[in-house]
């Protein structure tokens, strides 16, 4: 290296002498950047013994040089990347860089199949045309990283891949350099699929290469690009908020950072920016957004992670309509861009009754038609013990049909299915089989024994049921039963393929309840967070019958997953100071936890509303997978580990001294050193 910097000195000493603009003349190494100027003007300020110093070192590199190639001194710079060129770019010179995905030695040709995210290009090198590239070639193995020039050629005859978009095309190569070698990967990436995950996450960096995961990497830029190129046409200021904040608690757990300047105190991550958007609004910002990182302390799952991207959105001035017109659009338009699908404006909206009732939960999956039915009416007149001494308990007796569900045998219905609702609380499964025979239309096994043959028919007839159905039912409490034939139901139409997996059915749902009850504490909760705003014609409500109050909120429903939630917020005190009155939080509480909030109230806040988007989820629809850590680059796992910087890891007690921390080994340590002192 230091060879090189002296030669690089004398070079461009020598050539100063004539007056060379240096940056134009030769190709700048990394050292002639550090060591010299870019124009060195004629026997400036020169001496005689520098003007021979430099003559003399300027010769002898003149005389290295012309044994040397240029190609020693610099990098082989790529023209085109690996999923580039075409048959009409045949007998154009370029050059790729890359990995090398494959490698073919067929004695006599050696074929590397050159990769980089772009795509993969097939190089030939042909020991007769160019021997010293074919011997490097040679020596070349998986995943070494290598330039190649040469020239484009059409494939052979017969050879053409039609699985690759440069399938017609190989590169014959005159000049190679193998810019890197890599060990032995621990797993291939074409089988990295049946690797487990653990493995793949542990050596995230290898993962990441497949064509796969570049895709997803991919497609969570465009999104991105989309969401914001979007916003700015609409006149949205993208504002970053702290993240280093207040604990506000909202439902999870928050992730606290001691601090080292003011002890024994604490910041929190932001679970959301909530309050921070709404008071950009009360600031006069009137249209903000921001694709923001979230942390929420809580158990991670194959669609959340404790440590998420929203993006989030705040309006002055609008009302619910304004907020899902808007994002209504805004969605469209990324289905559009990145799958090419169109999506039906406007968006379907439903009642959170009607979702509850048809479809036991406020996230339904429309792609299918698998309603919920509720049939105390007839369960309570048969002689069905289970039903009827639920009913008479004020529980419910609530089912579903499932088309050609024939297929699941006796011991599948009671040991599969009854197990599966079992793990969401059920404390059963009633069936029966709907059967036709000569002409007459009946139930079969099960609880059918039980009900009349009018009570049958009537039942039939609720559901729409035909030969080869399956009638499936839960009796519990009424959230017991929707919790358990929830999931059942999706999972039914997944079994029996009830549905088009490459098909997308948003919705949103409306009108939720403003607060639910909480039994355990003897006192309402809010459904959503206390700042969403009740309807205008139920503001008489908080004072007389809190439980009938529907909010203002929304939230977009596709494929039964929630990519996005929102309401119109509170902007008169009053009103906020009567909504904290109901959830039991006293106004010292309030002012320890929202002081700042409330304050900015009462100084003239617009009427406004927002939402936020999960772009993980967005991204997971979009690249059609379930698993959430497949669109995150570095994600954690089920226990909230990065595997691949085997965070999080116990620090030192110099660090813990600092924050003025103590844990509880870390105590132990410092009281066995205080006895051993004296």
């Amino acid at each position: 290296m230091l060879a090189r910097c002296l030669i690089s000195k004398a070079v461009i000493d020598g050539w100063g002498l004539f007056g060379y603009p240096l940056s134009l003349s030769f190709p700048r190494t990394r050292e002639s950047r550090l060591l010299s100027p870019y124009w060195i003007p004629v026997f400036t300020g020169m001496t005689t013994l520098r003007f021979v110093k430099c003559f003399a070192c300027g010769a002898l590199a003149w005389q290295w040089l012309s044994r040397t190639s240029l190609k020693d001194f610099v990098m082989l710079k790529r023209t085109h990347n690996c999923g580039q060129l075409r048959l009409n770019d045949a007998g154009t010179k370029v050059a790729l860089a890359g990995w090398v995905h494959s490698y073919r030695d067929h004695g006599n040709l050696v074929f590397i199949d050159l990769r980089d995210r772009e795509g993969l290009t097939q190089i030939v090198f042909d020991p007769d045309t160019q021997p010293d590239a074919h011997k490097l070639a040679r020596t070349a193995r998986c995943e070494w990283v290598m330039a190649a020039e040469g020239v484009v050629q059409p494939r052979s005859e017969g050879m053409e891949n039609p699985k690759l978009a440069t399938g017609e095309i190989e590169i014959a190569v005159e000049h190679l350099e193998i810019l890197n070698v890599a060990k032995t990967p621990p797993f291939e990436i074409d089988s990295a699929d049946k690797t487990g995950e653990e493995l793949r996450l542990v050596n995230r960096y290898i993962d990441l290469r497949r064509p796969e995961m570049q895709n997803k990497l991919r497609t969570r830029h465009r999104v991105t690009t989309l969401v914001r190129d979007y916003f700015d046409r609409l006149g949205f200021w993208e504002i970053e908020t702290p993240m280093l904040a207040k604990s506000t608690p909202e439902g999870a757990r928050d992730f606290l950072v001691p601090s080292r300047l003011t002890k024994n105190c604490f910041y929190a991550l932001p679970q959301s920016p909530q309050l921070f958007k709404q008071i950009l609004m009360v600031s006069g910002v009137d249209k903000y957004f921001q694709i923001v990182r979230c942390f929420r302390d809580e158990d991670p799952r194959a669609d959340r992670q404790a440590e998420f991207t929203q993006i989030d959105v705040e309006m002055s001035f609008v009302d619910s309509n304004d907020v899902i017109d808007v994002h209504s659009n805004m969605v469209a338009q990324i289905w559009k861009r990145i799958l090419d699908i169109d999506v039906a404006l406007p968006i379907r909206r439903m009642s959170y009754k009607e979702s509850m009732a048809d479809y036991g939960t406020d996230r339904p999956d429309l792609r299918f038609d698998m309603k919920l039915k509720d049939i105390c009416d007839l369960a309570k007149q048969s002689t069905f013990k289970v039903f009827t001494s639920t009913i008479e308990k004020g529980g419910v007796v609530k089912g579903l049909c499932a088309a050609g569900g024939e297929k699941y045998s006796r011991s599948d219905i009671e040991k599969t299915l009854t197990s599966f609702v079992g793990d969401y609380g059920a404390k059963g499964l009633a069936w029966s089989k709907v059967k036709s025979e000569d002409g007459k239309i009946s139930l079969l096994g099960g609880f059918a024994k039980f009900f009349s043959e009018d009570l049958q028919r009537q039942l039939i007839e609720r559901f729409e049921a035909k030969d080869g159905d399956l009638l499936l039912f839960v009796a519990d409490s009424e959230g017991a039963a929707n919790k358990a034939l929830a999931p059942l139901r999706c999972k039914l139409a997944r079994d029996l393929e009830l549905y088009d997996p490459a098909s997308f059915e948003f919705v949103w749902i409306m009108d939720f309840p403003l607060f639910e009850w909480n039994a355990e504490q003897g006192r309402y909760d809010s459904l959503h967070h206390p700042f969403t705003s009740p309807t205008e014609e139920d503001l008489d409500k908080l004072e007389t019958d809190p439980g009938n109050i529907c909010s203002q909120a929304y939230d977009i429903v596709v494929n039964g997953s929630e990519i996005g939630g929102g309401s119109v917020r509170i902007h008169d005190p009053k009103v906020q100071q009567k909504v904290f009155d109901l959830l039991n939080i006293s106004r010292e509480q309030a002012k320890q936890r929202f002081g700042f909030f409330l304050k900015a109230l009462e100084y003239g806040a617009p009427p406004h509303g927002g939402i936020a988007f999960g772009l993980d989820r967005i991204v997971m629809l979009l690249a059609g997978t379930e698993n959430i850590r497949d669109v995150i680059a570095f994600p954690k796992t089920q226990r909230g580990q990065c595997l691949l910087t085997d965070a999080p890891s116990e620090v030192d007690a110099r660090q813990l001294d600092e924050l003025n921390l103590r844990m509880q080994r870390h105590s132990h340590v410092i009281e066995q050193e205080t006895d051993e002192q004296k």
